[in-house]
């Protein structure tokens, strides 16, 4: 089988992340800004790097000073030199990732705070929900209990969402499953084959990686930036990698928290019809706008072949275990057969008792949702408050939604400072555990999912924390040496 071509990085792609360096030495400052882009993930890892002339005239320094600094990245373990096919990168020790800690803690971690997990508890009224489900179940009870597609009622109503949103969809477009993360599963099974490419978000949700991995695909990064989706860097890895299909979080992408504007919606739908990829769009956060404002369009609005996945576990309750699929209409027949054949080798369908009563709070209990952003919103206030005035040298973007903030240190190893969090009492989820190729080792993800008190005092073990990382680091000490391992 023929191999795919390297990946590769412009120059000017490469002065944009740079920015302003050290230019005490010159070769200095560009060596350790590229390593800082290498170890965090910015720059992914077996990426060729822009050659020494392009990267001299996009920087605006001597050949010399690139020659010196590729010359420091290659001795220090942060590029390798591949005879006559030119600079690629690496890190010290190969690659590696942080595994999900999304269980923890265990019980050996006592009275510890979890802001690992980014799940908020029931809000009121699923309860009743339950009672009013209960008294529906008898009449199933003759049957077998299977519903591949999802019972009729909720289809029905999954898909009365789309169209209050503006994206015309009929109930038969629909299959319910037990969360997204089964529907990303069935997703992957029925449309990769082994050796695949599929792209994902980098950071991004690393169980979808996984699932995606398991359906014998190969799964390339597609990077966020801190301050959002570069679609110049996108369009050019979508060209040089054409994926089958791409997997993303527009709407409070999960750990950034990034909404994706309407007109950067249509340029990213733009570049997949250019490359021939089909966009997988996990629609979890999309109910939690927490500051009133309107919500863009969904992706699918801007190309009809994308699959949506959508979950409650967000927006009401993880404990519902319910996901779905939004098939697109064009061959949804087809569709829907590809999918249904998919499915079977992973599950029969989702529980009924969950289903009934998911139908009831879609149709019925609106305001539900209400009361639960209300209450995000008052958490994400006062973490983002405790956060700006415990740890001030953090940096951050306020999200307006979502669930959490996605903090860059200032200095240090984020898998390092977690580890000392927890020695505080404090469970956070380090870079790594989200990059699809080891790095973002700068970054920590913080939930507010926790009650106003809780993330209180979880903002003050951090800071406790921090202030004898950051003596025992060194404080602002050199950051791009961060090992990825």
């Amino acid at each position: 089988m023929a191999q795919s071509m390297p990946q590769s990085i412009s120059g000017c792609r490469v002065a944009a992340l740079l920015g302003r360096f050290d230019r005490s030495p010159a070769y200095a400052g560009l060596a350790d800004g590229l390593t800082e882009l290498i170890g965090d993930g910015r720059i992914g890892l077996g990426v060729r790097l822009p050659s020494e002339r392009e990267l001299t005239d996009a920087l605006a320094v001597s050949r010399t000073t690139v020659t010196r600094a590729y010359a420091v990245l290659r001795d220090s373990g942060y590029a390798e030199a591949r005879r006559g096919a030119g600079t690629f990168t690496r890190v010290p020790g190969g690659r590696s990732r942080v595994h999900d800690r999304a269980l923890l803690p265990s019980p050996e971690d006592g009275d510890a705070i979890d802001l690992n997990c980014a799940a908020a508890s029931a809000p009121p009224g699923i309860a009743a929900a339950y009672a009013e489900a209960a008294a529906e179940l008898p009449a199933y009870l003759a049957g077998h209990g299977y519903f591949p597609a999802g019972l009729p009622e909720l289809q029905a109503a999954i898909a009365a969402t789309y169209e209050a949103r503006g994206l015309p969809t009929e109930p038969r477009q629909i299959m319910v499953t037990p969360g997204a993360l089964t529907a990303a599963s069935i997703v992957a099974q029925a449309y990769l084959g082994r050796g695949e490419r599929a792209a994902v978000e980098s950071p991004g949700y690393p169980n979808v990686g996984r699932a995606i991995r398991h359906s014998g695909a190969r799964v390339t990064a597609m990077p966020v930036d801190p301050d959002g989706w570069d679609l110049d860097a996108v369009g050019a890895t979508l060209r040089q990698v054409r994926p089958r299909l791409a997997y993303m979080v527009p709407d409070f992408q999960n750990p950034t928290g990034h909404l994706m504007s309407e007109a950067d919606r249509q340029t990213y739908a733009r570049h997949l019809r250019r490359a021939g990829t089909f966009a997988v769009v996990d629609e979890a956060h999309q109910a939690l706008a927490l500051d009133g404002q309107s919500m863009p369009a969904p992706f699918a609005a801007f190309d009809e072949r994308t699959i949506t996945l959508g979950s409650a576990s967000k927006s009401h309750w993880g404990g519902l275990r319910l996901g779905w699929i939004r098939a697109p209409h064009h061959d949804v027949e087809q569709e829907m057969e590809r999918l249904t054949q998919a499915r079977l080798g992973l599950d029969l369908g989702a529980p009924v008792m969950e289903q009934l009563v998911l139908a009831r709070l879609l149709t019925g209990s609106p305001e539900l949702v209400d009361r639960h952003r209300d209450r995000l919103r008052t958490q994400r206030d006062a973490l983002l408050a405790a956060l700006a005035r415990e740890l001030p040298s953090w940096r951050f973007r306020r999200p307006t939604g979502g669930l959490a903030v996605w903090c860059e240190l200032p200095s240090g190893s984020g898998t390092a400072f977690a580890a000392r969090a927890e020695q505080h009492g404090v469970i956070i989820a380090p870079g790594p555990a989200f990059a699809v190729e080891g790095g973002l080792d700068r970054f920590v993800r913080i939930p507010w999912t926790r009650p106003v008190a809780e993330l209180d005092d979880a903002v003050g073990r951090l800071a406790a924390a921090w202030s004898g990382f950051a003596a025992a680091t060194g404080g602002h000490g050199s950051p791009g040496r961060v090992l990825v391992a």
